[in-house]
């Protein structure tokens, strides 16, 4: 086989391959991915609070939820995460020692501070997809509502909380702004007095003297922020 024969051969071959890249691939012009340059951002945030239920209807209640989060990109599709929130929150007042009739004393109004630590994983990595990037999220931190004893003698104090979720972002190209929106959970324990399982002057108790004195209840939080992102 002469020169002549193996050179054009050889063309074919590159031809060949350059029109089979080109229809699996996209052209870099037209791809539906573009590169995420920024590696830290600031989002504010607001929704609502979704609050789960306890059997002695003394947890902190649904409401209005609002925060701050920072990220900061580690690498590959990994990024820090850092929130701190409030929730405008109510919880019942009751004393165990009351008849069922008269036990509530009231509703008070105790707002919730949310913060917590984590790892935020985007789903289709440092890069966007039409503009869109769906991420997962994990950590942990504490939910307080600064309060004393109540007259029942129950108190929420400063509970240890896992978190997680997911949400979508929408990063518009060439833009520093982006909008996102997130579900997540905030699964935290609630423990009851003594008193609450103690009969009262009816003959009746708050709670079974069977039941479990703690409760781990899982709490929504459905947000939707703006995102301000940077590259340093």
């Amino acid at each position: 086989m002469n020169r002549r024969v193996l050179m054009a051969l050889g063309a074919a071959s590159l031809l060949a391959g350059g029109r089979a890249e080109a229809q699996v691939g996209y052209p870099v012009d037209r791809s539906p991915f573009i590169d995420l340059e920024y590696r830290q951002s600031f989002s504010v945030f607001g929704g609502w609070f979704a609050a789960g239920k306890d059997p002695a209807g003394i947890a902190p209640q649904s409401g209005p939820l609002t925060g701050l989060r920072y990220d900061v990109y580690l690498g590959g599709p990994a990024s820090f995460t850092a929130r701190v929130a409030t929730a405008v929150s109510e919880r019942t007042v009751l004393d165990p020692a009351r008849p069922a009739s008269t036990r509530i004393l009231g509703v008070e109004r105790r707002p919730l501070t949310i913060a917590d630590v984590g790892l935020t994983v985007g789903l289709t990595g440092q890069k966007s997809w039409h503009g869109l990037v769906p991420t997962v999220h994990g950590g942990a931190g504490a939910v307080s509502n600064l309060t004393g004893t109540d007259p029942g003698g129950y108190k929420f104090g400063t509970r240890f909380a896992i978190t997680y979720g997911t949400g979508l972002r929408f990063v518009p190209s060439g833009s520093p702004w982006s909008v996102r929106a997130d579900v997540g959970s905030y699964l935290y324990q609630i423990r009851y007095p003594d008193r609450y399982f103690a009969v009262g002057l009816d003959s009746t108790s708050v709670l079974p003297s069977g039941a479990s004195k703690s409760k781990w209840t899982n709490n929504l939080g459905l947000t939707l922020g703006i995102t301000y992102q940077f590259a340093r």
